[in-house]
């Protein structure tokens, strides 16, 4: 069944959610804030690595400048911020800004997590060409482990971003053989240092060292793909 994959991905990460939230409730607050900042290392950590992926650093630069000056024009983190506290409201009911505003941070910071990498791009792809779930299997096994850690940190809006990941995932999979010969090797490479770069940030904020408007550099994940095309043509 083309699609499974995704499906599967999203249970996976309501599941982890749901088991984060018991997990949640049984943590003391100290206790939250310490693991909190463990997730926040391994979150950069994981930055990291995928950042190592970049063949060409300065495409990454490029990206990330051009992609600041476009989300910054569209602004596109309060736009998301109001989404998610929209989102927040309605299932609180309103009572409590605070926690609306909780309930968005962390269905924006997890659905950068689950979206931005090349386990989403290639995984969807394998799945709407061939019917193969493997990598998309396996990257619900992680997504859930994660979706328990972040949920017990972040709370509930984690659990939102598996609506992210079916329309991200989903479309992938629907523009599968549309979009193969476009993503080759280098433009993945690119994509997913560039949202190495991102998943770093996310890091770095849960940390509260400083706190990056994550959302407007989202365009620069767009960028890296379409440097490496027009180097490409040159």
């Amino acid at each position: 069944m083309i699609g499974l994959g995704t499906f599967v991905n999203a249970g996976a990460i309501l599941a982890g959610a749901a088991a984060g939230l018991l997990l949640r409730r049984g943590l003391p607050e100290k206790w939250q804030e310490s693991i909190m900042q463990g997730v926040a290392l391994c979150i950069i950590v994981i930055g990291v690595q995928m950042a190592f992926k970049s063949e060409n650093i300065m495409v990454v630069i490029f990206s990330l400048v051009l992609g600041a000056i476009v989300g910054e024009a569209l602004d596109i983190d309060a736009k998301l911020q109001k989404f998610g506290d929209w989102v927040g409201k309605k299932i609180i009911g309103g009572r409590d800004a605070g926690a609306a505003k909780a309930i968005g941070e962390g269905f924006v910071a997890a659905s950068l997590i689950y979206c931005v990498g090349a386990m989403a791009i290639i995984g969807s792809l394998e799945d709407g060409l061939k019917g193969d779930t493997t990598i998309l299997f396996a990257k619900s096994t992680l997504d859930g482990i994660i979706a328990i850690i972040l949920t017990a940190n972040l709370g509930v809006g984690v659990a939102l971003s598996a609506v992210s990941v079916l329309l991200y995932q989903g479309t992938l999979t629907v523009l599968a053989g549309v979009l193969e010969p476009i993503l080759t090797t280098s433009i993945l490479n690119e994509v997913t240092a560039t949202g190495g770069v991102l998943i770093m940030s996310i890091g770095v904020n849960m940390l509260k060292v400083v706190q990056i408007r994550i959302s407007n550099l989202l365009p620069a994940v767009v960028w890296a793909g379409l440097i490496v095309t027009l180097v490409g043509l040159l």
